[in-house]
C-alpha cells in the first residue's frame, strides 16, 4: 500500500470530501488528473486508521471508498479502441473531480466569511437600524451572507442527526439549483419571501444542500434575489430583488451554465 502523508494523530474531517481535497492538496496532485490508485490507497489507509483508533465513521465514508475502488476498476479496465473511436468514454474521474470543486467553492467561501465576520466584530461600531432597511418595498432587514452560512450550517448539524439522512449518487448541479430557485420565486407575489430553512431542508442529500447554497451565493451575487430578515437575528429568508427578471434574462442564463455547469 501506498505511504500516506496523514499523522500520527489522524486529522478529523467532517465528510470524505474534505478528506479528499486534504489529500490532493497536501501533496500538490492536479485536480484534473488525480492519480486515483495512490489517493484511493491513502483513503483506504485513512479509514483502517480510524478504525484501529476506534474513531467512527459516517457511512459517507464507506461509499466514497466504494466510488474510489469502483473509478480505480473502470480506469484498469481495458477498452476496445474501436468503442472507443464509435463512442468515447468520458474520463470516470470527471463527476468525482466536480464534487471536489463544489465542496472547495462552498469551503473557501466559509472560511472568507468567517474572516470577514472576525474583521466586522472587531470594527463593529453600531450603526443606525436605518442603514440596513432593504431598498425594496415592504418591511424587513437586509440579511447577510453570513447569516446565510449560519442557516446552513443549522440545518447541517439538523441533518446529520437525523438518523434517515442519507447521501445518494444525484446528478445536481448549481445549475440546476438555480432553475429550482427561479420556479420557486418566479410565481411568487412582489415581496413574498421563502424561509431559507425550508429550502435547505427540503434536499435529499448533502450534495444538493452545498448545490443550493452555491447557487443562493450566485443569485445574491448577480443581483436576482434579497437576504432578508423579519427582525434583527430573525429566520433568513429569500425574495426577488427588484432586478430579478432582468438579472435572470434568457441572455444571462448561459453565464451562469458555463461557470457551474
Amino acid at each position: 500500500m501506498a505511504s500516506s502523508p496523514l499523522t500520527v494523530h489522524l486529522e478529523q474531517y467532517e465528510g470524505p470530501l474534505d478528506l479528499l481535497l486534504d489529500l490532493i492538496r497536501k501533496q500538490e496532485i492536479d485536480i484534473w488528473d488525480i492519480p486515483i490508485a495512490r489517493i484511493t490507497a491513502q483513503y483506504l489507509d485513512y479509514m483502517q486508521q480510524a478504525a484501529e483508533m476506534d474513531i467512527e465513521l459516517s457511512g459517507e465514508f464507506v461509499l466514497m471508498a466504494a466510488t474510489l475502488i469502483h473509478i480505480k476498476s473502470r480506469l484498469l479496465l481495458p477498452r476496445d479502441p474501436e468503442l472507443d473511436r464509435i463512442s468515447p468514454e468520458e474520463d470516470p474521474r470527471r463527476e468525482l473531480v466536480e464534487r471536489l470543486l463544489e465542496r472547495e467553492r462552498f469551503r473557501n467561501a466559509a472560511e472568507m466569511l468567517h474572516e470577514k465576520r472576525l474583521i466586522e466584530e472587531s470594527l463593529w461600531s453600531n450603526p443606525q437600524l436605518s442603514a440596513f432597511l432593504s431598498e425594496e418595498d415592504g418591511p424587513g432587514l437586509e440579511a447577510t451572507i453570513f447569516d446565510l452560512v449560519a442557516t446552513f450550517q443549522a440545518v447541517l448539524e439538523r441533518a446529520r442527526s437525523r438518523p434517515t439522512y442519507q447521501v445518494n449518487h444525484e446528478n445536481i448541479t448549481v445549475a440546476a439549483m438555480i432553475e429550482y430557485l427561479k420556479s420557486a420565486l418566479a410565481g411568487r407575489p412582489k415581496g413574498e419571501t421563502v424561509p431559507a430553512r425550508e429550502l435547505f431542508e427540503a434536499q435529499r442529500s448533502l450534495r444538493s444542500m452545498i448545490c443550493l447554497f452555491l447557487a443562493i451565493l450566485e443569485l445574491v451575487k448577480i443581483q436576482a434575489i434579497v437576504l432578508v430578515q423579519k427582525a434583527a437575528f430573525g429566520e433568513i429568508a429569500l425574495k426577488r430583488h427588484k432586478r430579478f427578471e432582468e438579472a435572470l434574462a434568457a441572455d444571462a442564463a448561459p453565464v451562469i451554465e458555463k461557470d457551474y455547469h
